[in-house]
């Protein structure tokens, strides 16, 4: 299933565009948050570069995203084993990530990917290091321009 969902467009340079939610069972977290809240799944998606099974939920203007590990090296599986489930994440859009990384290297933001990766949906992805972004995992992503 690929994903169908609204993207609102970006207009001040960043945008909420999700929040990541770690958990151990992907149908089981279905259980809670589609059939108990009644958020609408928007599609699925492996991330084979992160070793994920996604979610997409619609939830207003940002997406809450489900993160099942497929592998257990993952980050999310890492994050896991620490008996720990929850917030993961939260991710920002960026009109161009390659930019945003350099500024925020040379600002002194430590980062965990100097370069974009592979993301879901044909994106960019990268994650800054909580050390400077007071204990919060962000991430930063670039939608491909439409042609």
């Amino acid at each position: 299933m690929s994903y169908d969902g609204p993207r609102v467009p970006l207009t001040d340079g960043l945008r909420l565009d999700h929040i990541g939610i770690a958990v151990p069972d992907l149908e089981k977290a279905l259980g809670f948050w589609r059939d108990q809240l009644g958020a609408t799944v928007r599609g699925t998606e492996t991330v084979e570069s992160q070793g994920v099974r996604v979610a997409f939920l619609a939830t207003g203007d940002a997406t809450t995203e489900l993160l099942e590990p497929t592998r257990d090296d993952s980050p999310i599986a890492k994050f896991l084993s620490g008996g720990r489930g929850g917030i993961h994440h939260i991710t920002y859009e960026v009109e161009d990530i390659a930019e945003k990384l350099r500024e925020l290297e040379a600002g002194g933001v430590p980062l965990i990917h100097k370069t974009p990766v592979p993301g879901s949906r044909g994106t960019q992805i990268a994650f800054l290091h909580p050390k400077g972004t007071g204990g919060v995992l962000v991430e930063l992503v670039q939608y491909a321009k439409d042609e």
